[in-house]
């Protein structure tokens, strides 16, 4: 970035983080026209006292959003045995019910725009939409975080749920995620989010439905050119999303057994 400024210190990981910058204990974002909608989202999750969010210090005067330095690892690819034993998924979860709890109360403002790239299944809360390893910031055993927010807006908590399953049991299809233990790790996340039943028969469909969701989108902002999307699919996420979307389908049955059990 030849941009940055001395005391600014680029923060990578991730697939979107160009112009991420930390200055001190605060990170700084370009914004956009979701940005304000967001910004009062996380204002309302910090007032009701949701822990698992940064708070947003407003905007910068180089028109960048400001939000709280959240520190700690990220979960994914290279800290994954943070979230072992799966008392620790569990904790995952239930940090997931808090937010979607937290969130139920939330009025957006009436002018708000957001930046859904992929439409749920349902508008009953403001979802994240990516709620994923690589979006949550472990601090030991004190504040696990989510982060990357830019993509919230009109969503449901099960398809936020589906979502978070993929990346967190994972249900994958790569033989270096792949787990034996795959269903046991499903069910411990959803009784320890407090899915009732009728959740549970909806949810294993869906896990399949939200996962190839991902491949679709990629490959269609491919074909548009839409950057960084299309740098993704010609990396090949695209196949990994439609390999695991291939894997979930092919032990659906396995995996609705293991919610319903």
């Amino acid at each position: 970035m030849d941009d940055v400024q001395p005391d600014e210190e680029p923060l990578s990981g991730g697939n979107v983080s160009i112009g991420v910058v930390r200055v001190g204990d605060t990170v700084r974002r370009p914004a956009g026209p979701w940005t304000p909608a967001v910004h009062a989202l996380l204002t309302h999750l910090h007032e009701v006292g949701f822990p698992g969010a940064p708070r947003p210090l407003g905007i910068d005067d180089r028109g960048r959003e400001v939000l709280t330095f959240v520190p700690g690892a990220v979960v994914w690819p290279d800290h994954f045995a943070l979230l072992d034993p799966v008392h620790r998924l569990a904790r995952v979860a239930r940090l997931i019910r808090d937010f979607h709890d937290a969130v139920q109360g939330f009025v957006p403002p009436a002018d708000a725009c957001w930046r859904v790239f992929i439409p749920a299944d349902g508008a009953d809360i403001i979802a994240h939409h990516d709620l994923a390893p690589w979006n949550l910031v472990v601090n030991g055993d004190q504040e696990w975080v989510f982060i990357d927010w830019d993509g919230a807006g009109p969503g449901t908590r099960l398809w936020d749920v589906a979502y978070a399953l993929h990346g967190f049991v994972p249900l994958s299809a790569h033989p270096t995620w792949q787990r034996d233990d795959a269903a046991m790790r499903l069910r411990i996340f959803a009784d320890a989010y407090g899915l009732d039943e009728a959740q549970r028969q909806c949810l294993a469909p869906l896990l399949s439905q939200r996962t190839r969701a991902m491949h679709d989108f990629l490959r269609q902002q491919a074909i548009d050119g839409v950057q960084p999307w299309a740098r993704l699919w010609h990396e090949g996420h695209g196949d990994a999303w439609r390999s695991d979307a291939e894997y979930i389908e092919q032990y659906e049955q396995l995996w609705f057994g293991a919610l319903m059990s």
